[in-house]
């Protein structure tokens, strides 16, 4: 146990040892000290105390400080910060405490990342969504607070091992929703792209260690490439006096998945698996946007360019920052090479953000894009009513997005995310504006307010007092400053919706002699997605939702009939009575066969329709009621995002009982005899039975769709091989069922 100790303490004091000797501003013999006595304070704060891996508890804020130090290149405060910024929510420490001992600003930096401890509304609120919310509240204050959470988030990342499963995606889907995009939005791309990769390990660890195995062994024959591919391109720049290093930069994991998912292609279909990178150090006296374009022209000599897939960022940055050239050439292999080209600035501004922007960023400048984002997500997040789950979509919404420029007809330049509408353009400029607006002037020609513009538009507002925002604005502007302005105006017009709603239930069950009972909405609230009554109120009440059809959605079985072979047990604090729970040796709740005439205590979400052998997650409802769905599912990925104490870890038992419903999607040539090749296939081969089928030809080509029953994901997975080998396919694959 000493040895163990001693061993721990040696780890930490060589933690502290290297932040000192790494800080790149940590200059003088006060940074020093400033450095140690924030150890000093955290260590004897956190003293006793440890994490679940079972290390000591102070190594996590020194991790965060190198990582803030090192990866981000931030300074002394910052670095203290980090060092510190867990000691006021875990310890007796207070604000007031770290104010005497470092000042003001360093106080408030803690008190910008001090979780919030109050407890919320849990039916309006999650208490995740209101923590990154107020978290986002420091950021035109001192945007180090997001750089440090960020850290803070990649070190726990970094050690998700410890945790149990269902925190691992609760954590994992989070980063993915939220953390990841604030990353790339803020320019941080190591950051960004590590994130991406641990959520990806623990989202689908299978899947996460056949890429990355598959990418290492494929280095040999990438480096030999790189090589061959840079020689004369160095000798070329070497001749041109140009000071320069050269590196082939591998595609993250993260991002190989995301394209074999979304183009539907092997890994060894993707052929832009690595870019070269080329950073040079600038000549004095000439712009840097002038020896890019030289160099570019340098290998386009050498190896023949692809028009198409030149990106000129050094004349547009990026709206976080981001400046480079790339272009993609021709390889002597006969395979296209992405190639980037950047200045040491560009590099150090594409690799640690907007805090290395702060570095190179002249004060007389006009504010940069990035400046203009940060006030709007401030305007958004000052707005009174925000409410924090709502918040959280609109938040997204405007993270990834890329920006137009459009003009007055008074010639004003205002920029907005891309697909934006004309209203979107009218509540940029006045929230009264937006409210009153009736239609627009693009380019001199008429237009409805959900037209969507495009950079270079001239546009004009048409107005009309009598004019009042409705349900249907909502679901075609972008920005989150139209979107929350559409929100609190219906709000205000609508306070008493809820009541409203219950209101028009009551007098529509009456006119078909029923009553509204807690059988009722239990039915009702599943079949017009909502998550609780209020909820359902609320939407009836705002005319979201239409009770022509309640008669027949009442006598509908809300239950899928397949649903009812597969249970799963709630958990060991609500264990049903005469039934025992099963767990596998990790503490995952199992789905299992059930009695047919047992009541399954949940339902499969409609939303991605799962089936035995796909991987999934249970969300515990309001009722007490299990929702299960595919954890690829993007509405799951929300929810572990915002509400992860609701998760709960599942998976499937083995049992073949029932068939599920699937559907695939096919695409081939229209040759003679290909359809009845295709139903044998299915029918007979395979002995599945088919529900609908829907493929139709033209011009040569056939596509379409085949719904059909399956057992697991391993019949799904025979059968789009058996149809791939037949001739006249071209592909096969999955897609969700929309009923």
């Amino acid at each position: 146990m000493e040895e163990k100790i001693i061993t721990e303490e040696v780890k930490i004091n060589e933690l502290l040892e290297r932040l000192i000797r790494n800080c790149s501003y940590c200059k003088s013999a006060k940074d020093e000290k400033m450095i140690r006595k924030a150890f000093k304070m955290a260590d004897e704060a956190h003293k006793g105390m440890r994490r679940k891996s079972g290390d000591p508890f102070i190594i996590h804020p020194l991790e965060v400080a190198l990582i803030v130090s090192e990866e981000i290149g931030l300074g002394v405060t910052s670095t203290v910060c980090a060092i510190l910024h867990d000691v006021v929510e875990d310890t007796d420490l207070t604000i007031e405490d770290i104010e005497n001992a470092f000042g003001k600003k360093i106080a408030s930096i803690i008190d910008g990342l001090t979780k919030i401890s109050g407890v919320f509304d849990k039916e309006s609120n999650s208490l995740q969504a209101e923590n990154f919310r107020k978290m986002l509240l420091t950021l035109s204050d001192d945007v180090r607070v997001i750089f440090i959470k960020l850290a803070d988030r990649l070190h726990n990342m970094r050690t998700l091992d410890s945790l149990p499963r269902n925190k691992q995606m609760k954590i994992a889907g989070e980063t993915i929703y939220l953390y990841a995009p604030l990353a790339h939005r803020l320019g941080l791309y190591a950051l960004k792209s590590e994130l991406e990769d641990l959520s990806l390990k623990y989202r689908y660890p299978e899947v996460y260690n056949e890429i990355s195995e598959k990418i290492k062994l494929t280095e040999e024959r990438r480096l030999h490439l790189i090589n061959h591919f840079s020689l004369p391109i160095i000798d070329a720049l070497e001749k041109n006096s140009f000071k320069f290093n050269i590196t082939g930069r591998p595609k993250s994991i993260y991002s190989v998945w995301q394209k074999m998912h979304q183009k539907n292609v092997t890994f060894e279909e993707i052929y832009d698996l690595f870019a070269i990178r080329i950073v040079f150090q600038p000549k004095p006296g000439l712009p840097e946007k002038t020896q890019c374009w030289t160099i570019y022209s340098i290998i386009t000599d050498i190896y023949a360019p692809k028009p198409e897939r030149i990106r000129d960022w050094v004349s547009t940055p990026k709206a976080n920052g981001y400046e480079a050239l790339h272009t993609t050439v021709m390889g002597p292999n006969g395979k296209w090479m992405e190639v980037q080209i950047r200045s040491k600035r560009m590099d150090e501004i594409a690799e640690r953000g907007f805090a290395a922007h702060w570095k190179y960023k002249d004060k007389s400048a006009p504010e940069s894009e990035l400046d203009k984002w940060i006030k709007r997500i401030r305007e958004t997040l000052e707005s009174p009513s925000a409410d924090a789950m709502e918040f959280l979509d609109d938040f997204k919404l405007n993270l990834f997005s890329s920006e137009i420029m459009v003009f007055t007809p008074k010639g004003h330049i205002f920029t907005l995310p891309a697909q934006s509408t004309a209203l979107d353009f009218a509540y940029d400029i006045h929230t009264e504006i937006g409210n009153k607006a009736i239609g627009a002037k693009v380019n001199h020609r008429l237009v409805p307010l959900s037209h969507t513009l495009a950079s270079g538009d001239q546009v004009e507002i048409l107005t009309s007092d009598v004019q009042k925002p409705t349900v249907e604005w909502y679901h075609f502007v972008t920005t989150v400053k139209a979107k929350t302005s559409i929100k609190n105006a219906l709000k205000a017009e609508t306070k008493n919706r809820t009541e409203v709603g219950k209101t028009m239930l009551t007098e529509k069950l009456k006119e078909l002699n029923l009553t509204p009972s807690s059988r009722i909405l239990k039915k009702l609230v599943p079949a017009y997605e909502s998550t609780h009554k209020d909820e359902l109120y609320s939407k009836i009440g705002s005319g979201l939702i239409n009770l022509d059809e309640l008669k027949e959605v009442l006598s509908k079985n809300t239950k899928n009939k397949w649903v009812r072979v597969w249970d799963v047990s709630l958990g060991r604090t609500q264990k049903k009575t005469g039934q025992k729970d099963e767990f596998d040796s990790k503490g995952t709740l199992i789905l299992r066969e059930a009695m047919e005439d047992e009541e399954s205590n949940y339902y499969l979400a409609k939303c991605c329709n799962p089936i035995p052998g796909d991987e999934v997650v249970a969300v515990r409802q309001e009722n007490g009621t299990l929702l299960i769905h595919r954890t690829d599912c993007t509405t799951a990925v929300k929810i572990m995002s915002r509400q992860g104490d609701k998760l709960v870890a599942a998976k499937w038992t083995q049992h073949k009982v029932l068939s599920y419903l699937a559907r695939i999607q096919l695409n081939g040539w229209d040759r003679f005899g290909v359809y009845n090749s295709i139903t044998n296939t299915i029918t007979k081969e395979l002995n599945i039975s088919m529900r609908t089928i829907n493929l139709h030809g033209h011009d040569g080509i056939f596509d379409g769709t085949i719904d059909l029953y399956v057992h697991n994901t391993n019949d799904l997975n025979n059968l789009i091989l058996n149809l791939m080998k037949l001739k006249g396919v071209e592909s096969v694959h999955r897609v969700e069922v929309k009923e």
